[in-house]
Protein backbone atom coordinates (compact mmCIF):
# COMPACT_ATOMS: atom_id res chain seq x y z
CA UNK A 1 0.00 0.00 0.00
CA UNK A 2 1.69 3.40 -1.01
CA UNK A 3 4.92 2.30 -0.69
CA UNK A 4 4.23 1.73 3.13
CA UNK A 5 1.73 -0.33 5.33
CA UNK A 6 -1.90 0.00 6.35
CA UNK A 7 -2.99 -0.78 9.69
CA UNK A 8 -6.73 -2.06 10.21
CA UNK A 9 -8.72 -2.75 13.28
CA UNK A 10 -12.10 -4.57 13.05
CA UNK A 11 -11.94 -3.61 9.25
CA UNK A 12 -10.67 0.19 10.07
CA UNK A 13 -7.85 1.99 8.54
CA UNK A 14 -6.16 3.57 11.69
CA UNK A 15 -2.36 3.56 11.00
CA UNK A 16 0.47 4.05 8.33
CA UNK A 17 3.34 2.89 8.51
CA UNK A 18 5.90 4.15 6.12
CA UNK A 19 9.59 4.75 5.99
CA UNK A 20 9.98 3.96 9.55
CA UNK A 21 7.66 5.87 10.88
CA UNK A 22 4.21 5.31 12.48
CA UNK A 23 1.20 7.69 11.83
CA UNK A 24 -2.20 7.61 13.21
CA UNK A 25 -5.47 8.44 12.52
CA UNK A 26 -7.05 12.02 13.25
CA UNK A 27 -10.00 13.87 13.19
CA UNK A 28 -11.18 16.68 14.90
CA UNK A 29 -11.51 14.93 18.26
CA UNK A 30 -8.60 13.67 18.38
CA UNK A 31 -6.08 16.04 16.27
CA UNK A 32 -5.44 18.44 19.45
CA UNK A 33 -3.75 15.61 21.39
CA UNK A 34 -1.33 14.73 17.97
CA UNK A 35 -0.34 18.47 18.06
CA UNK A 36 0.12 19.02 22.32
CA UNK A 37 2.37 16.05 21.63
CA UNK A 38 4.45 17.86 18.99
CA UNK A 39 3.21 15.44 16.50
CA UNK A 40 3.77 16.05 12.40
CA UNK A 41 1.00 15.84 10.05
CA UNK A 42 1.48 13.31 7.24
CA UNK A 43 2.10 14.46 3.85
CA UNK A 44 2.76 13.00 0.51
CA UNK A 45 4.09 14.37 -2.99
CA UNK A 46 1.51 13.96 -5.58
CA UNK A 47 1.69 15.59 -9.37
CA UNK A 48 4.49 17.36 -7.59
CA UNK A 49 2.56 19.38 -4.79
CA UNK A 50 2.19 18.60 -1.19
CA UNK A 51 -1.18 16.72 -0.16
CA UNK A 52 -2.04 16.13 3.68
CA UNK A 53 -3.65 12.90 5.19
CA UNK A 54 -5.67 13.13 8.87
CA UNK A 55 -2.75 10.90 10.05
CA UNK A 56 0.03 12.25 12.67
CA UNK A 57 3.44 10.70 13.70
CA UNK A 58 3.13 8.23 16.56
CA UNK A 59 4.94 10.39 19.65
CA UNK A 60 8.57 8.98 19.52
CA UNK A 61 8.49 8.08 23.29
CA UNK A 62 5.51 5.72 22.74
CA UNK A 63 6.98 3.35 19.70
CA UNK A 64 9.00 1.75 22.48
CA UNK A 65 6.73 1.13 25.54
CA UNK A 66 3.58 -0.72 24.52
CA UNK A 67 1.70 0.81 27.70
CA UNK A 68 2.08 4.23 26.17
CA UNK A 69 1.15 2.96 22.48
CA UNK A 70 -1.89 2.02 23.78
CA UNK A 71 -3.88 4.85 24.11
CA UNK A 72 -2.63 6.59 21.09
CA UNK A 73 -3.49 3.76 18.70
CA UNK A 74 -6.99 3.58 21.03
CA UNK A 75 -7.83 7.17 19.70
CA UNK A 76 -6.78 6.78 16.65
CA UNK A 77 -8.81 3.59 16.31
CA UNK A 78 -11.26 5.67 17.39
CA UNK A 79 -10.87 8.22 14.83
CA UNK A 80 -11.07 5.71 12.01
CA UNK A 81 -14.41 4.45 13.29
CA UNK A 82 -16.08 7.63 13.92
CA UNK A 83 -14.72 8.76 9.79
CA UNK A 84 -16.39 5.02 9.01
CA UNK A 85 -20.24 5.84 10.71
CA UNK A 86 -19.96 9.17 8.94
CA UNK A 87 -19.17 7.90 5.58
CA UNK A 88 -22.12 5.32 6.17
CA UNK A 89 -24.23 8.12 7.01
CA UNK A 90 -23.32 10.02 3.94
CA UNK A 91 -23.64 7.15 1.74
CA UNK A 92 -26.85 6.42 3.30
CA UNK A 93 -28.48 10.13 2.43
CA UNK A 94 -27.12 9.27 -0.98
CA UNK A 95 -29.08 6.47 -1.73
CA UNK A 96 -32.29 8.13 0.03
CA UNK A 97 -31.52 11.20 -2.48
CA UNK A 98 -31.52 9.26 -5.43
CA UNK A 99 -34.33 7.19 -4.51
CA UNK A 100 -36.38 10.21 -4.38
CA UNK A 101 -34.83 11.08 -7.60
CA UNK A 102 -35.97 8.19 -9.65
CA UNK A 103 -39.43 8.13 -7.67
CA UNK A 104 -39.99 11.94 -8.79
CA UNK A 105 -38.99 10.90 -12.61
CA UNK A 106 -41.14 7.70 -12.79
CA UNK A 107 -43.88 9.83 -11.64
CA UNK A 108 -44.14 12.75 -14.78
Amino acid sequence: MFGGHGLYCDGVFFGIALDNMLYLKADDRNRGEFERAGSEMFSYSRKGKRATLNFYRAPEEALDAPQLMLPWAKSAVGAALRARAENSQRTARGRRLLSAAGKRSRRR
